[in-house]
């Protein structure tokens, strides 16, 4: 008896342990990532004060509105009484995620970060309602490298980003819009991105070359030099060359993995001439079982890996490339084959199989390439 007496005393500081709720907001020892993530029916949104100090921080707000936050906001305030403080932060990277968000909510939130040292901006899983105002004359756009968006709906429809480009810097190298809810823009409301290198449109893959050429709204991107399509209904290379010249677009590098690719294209489609700026390519994980027609006549890297390829492509068959990436094919994997009719066989190699798993992570590190050099 006294010896169950004494294991009671011990699990008691566990129990209590187990019971206690856990924190919202969590810094690590070198006060450098902070992440909150206000689950509870009751949140103490002061918890977020602790993150001040971060350099990277997410936000997730348990998937509610954040309407009730405007009561405390006042709105006719003139955020530049409180640059002195925001500049002083150490924040460079954000993400803000799972919540419904008011645009008057988000447009203030801006024009405060605008006079911060943020460099990199993530907004994802969120609904913004209501209309953007328009960016005063006496404020100042947010400077970022780097913007992406995932699952992120808008209650403008069309016009949603010509309303966010106006209070952001013309300055921005890097977007991403992936699982977008629309992206059909109004060309003529979005003005021109004069210094972005680099687009990813990835896992929208209702897109399609038709749904590209009404994103790649004309001239509108006269620096992009990487274009990122994963996942995104693409059908053939020669589709996509001619959505690319009615945008006006010449990327150097292009990446169509993930899209089930055609190796021919429409008969009755006219041949389409590639810009002479592309020299990489990417077409892994596109199910193709030979080397698709339309290709450029010359690259610097052709990547064709996690493919179904059965045989070593001939010299005919490929333009002139100087790195040319075929691993994870059937052919060159022993005991590999492409499925026969009526088997489970996939014919994807398992290395490849595994790495499907991380797609979207690439291209994430991709995009923010160039996008580090902040202090």
């Amino acid at each position: 008896m006294e010896r169950a007496s004494c294991l009671l005393l011990l699990l008691l500081p566990l129990v209590h342990v187990s019971a206690t709720t856990p924190e919202p907001c969590e810094l690590d020892d070198d006060d450098f990532r902070c992440v909150c993530n206000f689950s509870e029916p009751q949140p103490d949104w002061s918890e977020a004060l602790q993150c001040v100090t971060a350099v990277e921080v997410e936000i997730r707000g348990g998937g509610r509105s954040l309407g009730p936050l405007l009561k405390r906001v006042d709105a006719s305030a003139d955020p530049r009484q409180y640059a002195d403080m925001v500049k002083a932060l150490r924040v460079r990277r954000l993400t803000v995620g799972a919540a419904q968000v008011p645009a008057q909510l988000l447009v203030g939130a801006l024009s405060v970060l605008a006079y911060s040292r943020l460099k990199e901006l993530t907004l994802e899983d969120l609904e913004i309602t209501g209309t953007m105002p328009p960016l005063p004359l006496e404020a100042k756009g947010l400077a970022l490298s780097s913007l992406r968006l995932r699952n992120v709906s808008w209650a403008t429809g069309r016009s949603w980003l010509a309303e966010l480009q106006q209070w952001l810097h013309p300055g921005l190298k890097a977007l991403s819009i992936v699982q977008a809810h629309s992206l059909a823009f109004s060309c003529e409301q979005v003005r021109a991105f004069p210094d972005l290198t680099s687009l990813d449109l990835s896992d929208n893959p209702g897109l399609g070359e038709r749904g590209l050429i009404a994103a790649l709204c004309p001239h509108k991107f006269p620096a992009l030099q990487n274009l990122a399509l994963r996942n995104t209904g693409m059908e053939t290379p020669t589709d996509v060359c001619a959505a690319l010249a009615a945008a006006g677009v010449q990327p150097r590098s292009l990446d169509l993995s993930h899209n089930s690719l055609r190796a021919t294209a429409n008969p009755s489609a006219p041949r389409c001439v590639w810009s002479s700026a592309l020299n990489s390519l990417s077409l892994s994980f596109a199910g193709l079982e030979q080397v698709p027609k339309g290709l450029p006549a010359e690259l610097s890297v052709l990547d064709l890996s996690c493919n179904r390829l059965n045989r070593a492509p001939q010299p005919d068959e490929l333009p002139k490339v100087d790195n040319l990436i075929l691993d994870g094919n059937p052919f060159l994997v022993p005991g590999s084959t492409l499925p026969q009719e009526g088997s489970t066989n996939s014919g994807v190699v398992p290395a490849c199989a595994r790495s499907t798993l991380s797609v979207g992570v690439s291209g994430t590190l991709v995009l923010l390439q160039g996008a580090r050099g902040f202090p």
